[in-house]
């Protein structure tokens, strides 16, 4: 998959906006206007900093659902990724946590989005919501039926889950990507902000089969050098938030420190040969 098809650049950085409690979670406010106020705030303060992308997820509806989500989520979301789309010349992607990949698919599709984040592609993972089964089989039948060309960008050995059986990561990540069919792969650490190991992501992009790595959580500005000197892109929320709390709205600020650290490293002759070797 060439990432400069979606994202107009080999090595994008996607700003995370996490949606306020959606209706029928534990948390849910009643006022779906403020929901989507707060998002469209903050997908304009990503696209100001310059991210490349944005993945919209209903990040605030803990406890999640283990698969399919409530259809009230699904059309609120529906309704506030329209309105992204409407306001910020980005491509856009979409996770229904905790596992809800056919109702992110059929949500891209309906208004066009670019890609979706599945946090269990394949395997069974032991999480919070009891155990999560990979349901690749339905997924990438569901997307030919809609006649879509929607990215998919699998997590492997995803964040706050552990799996059942003990594969190597080098297994997982293979199976992802060779029976799975997924289109990129995501690097995570052990929980929310937490940084993946510079091991594992090598480890990742020597089996992926040319396939985009992605690091999932944890990325500074300080790390993120690193980082891409093996993995092709970034998803990134907690760095960018004020004060680096997940709860807090994106700090514009910090956006753009983050983007211009990445770009230094493009602009690095010695860091770009490292970054580009895989490709």
């Amino acid at each position: 998959m060439d990432l400069e098809q979606i994202f107009q650049t080999r090595h994008p950085v996607i700003g995370v906006v996490h949606l306020l409690p959606l209706p029928s979670s534990p948390r849910w406010g009643g006022n779906l206007q403020a929901v989507r106020e707060r998002a469209e705030q903050e997908a304009t303060a990503l696209a100001a900093g310059g991210v490349d992308g944005i993945i919209i997820e209903n990040f605030f509806d803990a406890p999640f659902a283990k698969n399919q989500v409530d259809p009230a989520v699904v059309s609120a979301m529906t309704l506030i990724v329209q309105r992204v789309m409407n306001l910020v010349m980005l491509p856009v992607g979409i996770n229904v946590l905790r596992n809800d990949a056919k109702s992110a698919i059929a949500i891209a599709s309906c208004v066009n989005a670019q890609f979706i984040r599945v946090n269990v592609l394949t395997g069974v993972m032991a999480t919070d919501q009891g155990l999560i089964e990979g349901e690749a089989h339905e997924l990438m039948r569901y997307r030919r039926e809609l006649g879509s060309d929607i990215a998919i960008f699998a997590d492997v050995c995803v964040k706050h889950a552990h799996p059942l059986a003990t594969p190597t990561l080098a297994t997982a990540v293979q199976e992802t990507v060779e029976r799975g069919l997924a289109d990129g792969i995501i690097i995570s650490g052990g929980m929310t902000g937490e940084p993946p190991q510079l091991k594992d992501l090598e480890e990742a992009a020597n089996v992926a089969g040319g396939k985009p790595i992605f690091i999932g959580s944890g990325a500074t500005w300080d790390n993120v050098p690193s980082f891409l000197k093996v993995a092709d892109g970034v998803i990134v929320a907690s760095s960018l938030k004020r004060n680096g709390d997940i709860h807090n709205p994106i700090d514009p600020i910090r956006v753009s420190q983050f983007v211009e650290a990445v770009r230094e490293i493009e602009s690095s002759p010695d860091e770009t040969m490292s970054f580009y070797s895989k490709s």
